[in-house]
């Protein structure tokens, strides 16, 4: 892991666990366009020499359902108030905290724009660079716009020596628009799928598809 020498004037930084609540509200204070997150696996502050909090990370499960493996976890947020060196701090202590529990990697997500400098600084690399995408909003679950629609992002990640190979980025929206091709297949055996008359559109054909396709996921990771 790399570490960035500090300028001679920067203040002494130390890591502390946070509650989730207090957390979240530096977050809604701080952070520039996220708003906090629904939940958490556990959360960190970085303070000054005089106690002061100067920023907060979040880390939780990844939002993403396809690295959920139960061996990563996502920092879902980092918010500080612009003290030099305390987002990288805050990146490092994540992954040292995960890692010590047991998980062999973590993943974030950074904005098109952002330059990345404090999780290289961490020893994070960026692994993909993802498309814009359209939002969360579906006809069977309506959500609210949150502001970072269409916005290009970027994949990064830090892992221990022994973790197996990231699955392929995939984009988790759906576009209930479509009536034909790969969408009304079963994954599993290929056969049209009928259409459900209410709420989420079923992605396999059967109960049985369904397990099929549980049992391979547990079986490859």
């Amino acid at each position: 892991m790399r570490f960035v020498t500090a300028p001679p004037n920067a203040k002494r930084l130390h890591i502390r666990p946070m509650k989730w609540k207090a957390a979240c509200a530096y977050v809604d204070q701080h952070h520039r366009h996220h708003d906090p997150p629904q939940g958490h696996q556990f959360s960190l502050g970085v303070h000054t020499d005089d106690g002061a909090l100067v920023g907060v990370a979040i880390v939780g499960r990844p939002v993403n359902r396809h690295l959920d493996n139960g061996l990563t976890v996502e920092v879902t947020r980092v918010a500080t108030d612009g003290t030099a060196n305390a987002c990288s701090a805050l990146y490092a202590a994540a992954w040292r905290t995960a890692r010590s529990a047991g998980y062999r990697r973590a993943i974030t997500y950074t904005q098109d724009g952002e330059s990345g400098a404090s999780l290289r600084a961490a020893g994070w690399r960026k692994v993909a660079d993802l498309p814009a995408r359209l939002g969360w909003d579906a006809p069977s679950r309506p959500r609210r716009t949150l502001g970072t629609e269409n916005v290009a992002r970027a994949l990064w990640e830090i892992t221990t020596h022994d973790a197996s190979s990231l699955p392929e980025p995939r984009d988790e929206t759906r576009d209930e628009t479509r009536t034909h091709g790969r969408r009304n297949r079963c994954p599993e055996c290929r056969k049209p799928i009928a259409a459900a008359a209410t709420g989420r559109p079923p992605r396999y054909c059967s109960p049985a598809c369904r397990q099929r396709a549980y049992r391979r996921r547990i079986r490859d990771h």
